[in-house]
């Protein structure tokens, strides 16, 4: 939606009413460099929102991954190839949003703090036990949660 010289806006939709039209609308205010046709309180605004929700990605994939990481510690006879496969997923995920967004390792400790209550209560609802049987401090350190392994042996045959 590249503006020519001389072409005027188009009506201002509103941030609030169509993001999306908004969105385009101000891309292509800026590539014309009409910069004092910028809704530049908003644009502010809807950055800080991506950077959000950038930090919120990695924390929920912390989450998942931390919830799946007690499951396989705490039910030990329901370990199976799906949890260590998410497990694994997890990883990828986390890895890429930092790829991504490499500002976000500094944010890692207080991440992974914010998903551990929430990973404590998921383990708990996926395996019907306590939340008193997970522990209150996290156990997992950046390590245990990039690099442990967790390799799935079958069960041995009954026969």
């Amino acid at each position: 939606m590249d503006l020519p010289a001389g072409t005027r806006a188009p009506a201002r939709t509103g941030n609030r009413q169509d993001l999306h039209a908004w969105a385009r609308e101000q891309a292509a205010l800026l590539r014309a460099g009409r910069l004092p046709e910028v809704d530049a309180a908003n644009i502010a605004e809807a950055l800080d929102d991506v950077a959000e929700s950038q930090y919120d990605r990695l924390e929920g994939t912390l989450r998942v991954l931390m919830a799946h990481m007690l499951q396989w510690d705490h039910q030990p006879e329901r370990r199976g190839r799906r949890w260590a496969n998410t497990i694994a997923t997890q990883r990828r995920h986390v890895q890429t949003v930092l790829r991504k967004n490499p500002s976000l390792k500094a944010s890692l400790a207080e991440a992974i703090a914010e998903g551990w209550d929430d990973a404590r209560r998921d383990a708990s609802g996926e395996t019907d036990r306590p939340l008193a049987s997970f522990p209150e401090a996290n156990p997992y350190d950046w390590a245990a949660l990039t690099e442990r392994p967790f390799a799935f042996d079958p069960p041995p045959q009954r026969g």
